[in-house]
């Protein structure tokens, strides 16, 4: 089997198996979170008005104007609601089979650091629900997903496959950031810092979009330097290179002289 122009052995596919296996229940774990936020609703509603009022004091721009001024042009809108539905899963997994094919090591990190900060962005959800702008009344904002399609969430008190109330820190943006920074790595020059652009969109969409805040993003910019203490950087392997072969240095002949007579 070839992929990815590399040659795959009975143990490589395996290999590959157990490493897709793991990232789909890295993704099963996210969307289980929905188990967390039961009877907490409330709760998620209170930090919602919290947050967007803590917001204001910081003189964040308002996520409503930003949406407002793109709502008139339903094709931009629709583009942001398809990139956040069909975009965030796909790319992060396909990052991760080219970093596991051309350069293993970056892939080890890869995994772990978004291993390690799901697991934390777990954690936050459950002990800091925070429902979406898009269920704030006093927001201003409108659910795009709804209004234009597609959608990716059901109604909130219905819907048993998403926690609609894990807006922070937003993993949209913090995948998003981690998948960035491995595919930096196998850029060289100027050209590398095109990658910053996926995370960009996607802070972009998240907000146009109504799933979250600018907070929602700080906070997991804020995670991703804590686990990027904790995870080990990633080491390429040594390279070695086969000792050649020495020739002895030409003896350099100088004619002799001759003795007078």
């Amino acid at each position: 089997m070839v992929v990815l122009g590399v040659r795959m052995n009975g143990t490589t596919v395996r290999r590959a198996l157990r490493e897709i296996a793991l990232v789909a229940a890295l993704f099963l774990a996210y969307k289980m979170g929905r188990l967390l936020v039961d009877g907490h609703v409330t709760e998620a509603m209170n930090n919602a008005s919290a947050v967007w009022h803590f917001e204001r004091v910081l003189h964040l721009p308002s996520e409503a104007g930003l949406q407002t001024s793109l709502l008139s042009h339903e094709w931009w809108v629709r583009v942001a609601n398809c990139f956040y539905a069909y975009v965030h899963f796909p790319a992060t997994a396909i990052a991760l089979i080219w970093m596991y094919v051309r350069k293993p090591e970056t892939y080890l990190w890869m995994r772990r650091t978004l291993a390690t900060l799901t697991a934390f962005a777990l954690v936050i959800h459950a002990v800091f629900p925070l429902a979406p702008p898009r269920m704030l009344g006093s927001a201003g904002l409108v659910d795009t997903g709804r209004l234009f399609g597609p959608s990716v969430y059901g109604p909130p008190d219905t819907d048993t496959l998403s926690n609609q109330y894990a807006a922070m820190p937003s993993l949209h943006v913090g995948w998003a950031i981690v998948v960035a920074l491995a595919l930096m790595t196998t850029t060289a020059g100027w050209k590398r810092w095109l990658w910053l652009a996926h995370p960009a969109i996607t802070l972009i969409v998240v907000v146009v979009t109504g799933n979250h805040y600018w907070l929602d993003a700080i906070a997991v910019m804020g995670l991703i330097v804590i686990v990027g203490a904790l995870v080990p950087r990633a080491v390429a392997a040594p390279v070695f290179i086969p000792a050649q072969r020495l020739e002895p240095a030409p003896v350099s002949r100088t004619p002799s002289s001759r003795p007078r007579r």
